[in-house]
């Protein structure tokens, strides 16, 4: 070992982490998947350190012992303040000589462009959006729940479905069929039957995510509440974009807006549709495009940013993960 890469791109997500180590002329040399990042929850050296198990069999595989710089795209830096601890956390493991983190919605926002400009949203379990301009200005929200304003993602998504069911059943709502399609998902007859179950956790919470599909395919089959409850998704995954696109200045120049995360990765029709109708209302200019790429090349491209390399080290790396998964090159690549 002792021979230095130049960028060590790291994207860490609640459920895993992928890193990869590049060297100077875009070759990428190993990469490897470690644990989700939880600094909320287990505390920032525990965290860094599921961090560190990856990145070591990265380096290892790669025969290096350290990278010029370390972009680290990272769930749960939601405020400069979180960055900066987290970086300083990154920074005593001397992976590198220097250091940026950002938040990981960034990452797929990177990805999906050719180059650091444009806005990202992301629904997957929650819901963010970024956005950035190639001088270095960018926009954000905390999302950190109901609390920092937010409204969607999966969780949000299955809440609210589960709330207009059980308000359904009782007489307190109007008729949906999710007071149906809902219990049936998990084998149950009626709504207050799950309700009791997830309420002793015999339905353990974590699945409740899995009433995100339900509800898309009861709004499929025409159901007016769970239509209206797709509809407001799209409203606020417009609102984010709109906003994030005012803040940079971007709202009358063709801007890409990157869609992200699983629920809109999915593409469901009705949820697409309505995206792509507001936008054209609200942000003509916009250009939506889904980004299916692995955030771990946005970290990696963010980082190649940060220490000038040539275009051309830039194609390589997208070509590199693209081809791995198949996903095909933004315009202009």
């Amino acid at each position: 070992m002792g021979m230095t890469a130049r960028v060590l791109a790291v994207d860490a997500g609640n459920s895993k982490t992928d890193v990869a180590v590049v060297a100077a002329d875009g070759t990428v040399l190993a990469t490897s998947r470690g644990g989700g990042f939880r600094p909320p929850v287990v505390g920032v050296q525990a965290a860094v350190d599921k961090v560190a198990e990856a990145v070591e069999r990265a380096f290892a595989a790669a025969s290096v012992s350290s990278v010029d710089h370390v972009s680290a795209c990272l769930a749960n830096a939601d405020f400069p303040f979180e960055e900066e601890q987290l970086a300083a956390a990154l920074h005593a493991r001397a992976w590198g000589a220097g250091v940026e983190v950002r938040n990981d919605t960034f990452a797929i926002l990177r990805a999906g462009v050719t180059e650091p400009r444009g806005v990202a949203v992301v629904c997957g379990a929650g819901i963010n959006c970024v956005g950035m301009r190639p001088d270095g200005r960018t926009a954000r929200f905390p999302a950190l729940g109901r609390i920092s304003g937010d409204w969607g993602g999966g969780w949000g998504l299955a809440e609210e479905a589960l709330w207009h069911a059980a308000r359904a059943e009782d007489g307190r709502g109007e008729h949906t069929a999710l007071a149906h399609t809902l219990p049936a998902h998990f084998g149950h007859d009626t709504m207050l039957a799950l309700i009791q179950a997830l309420h002793l956790e015999q339905v353990p919470p974590a699945r409740r995510h899995e009433l995100t599909p339900v509800l898309f395919a009861t709004a499929a089959d025409g159901d007016p509440v769970a239509r209206a409850i797709v509809d407001r998704l799209a409203d606020e995954v417009v609102t984010m974009a709109t906003v994030a696109l005012t803040r940079l200045d971007l709202l009358e120049e063709e801007t890409p807006v990157l869609l992200g995360g699983g629920v809109l990765a999915a593409q469901h029709p009705q949820l697409a549709d309505g995206v792509r109708d507001l936008l054209t209302v609200r942000a003509p200019k916009a250009v939506p495009r889904v980004v299916t790429a692995s955030p771990v090349l946005g970290a990696a491209l963010l980082g190649l940013d940060r220490v000038g390399a040539k275009a051309v080290v830039h194609e390589r790396v997208r070509a590199y993960f693209e081809h791995r998964s198949g996903t095909p090159s933004p315009p202009g690549v």
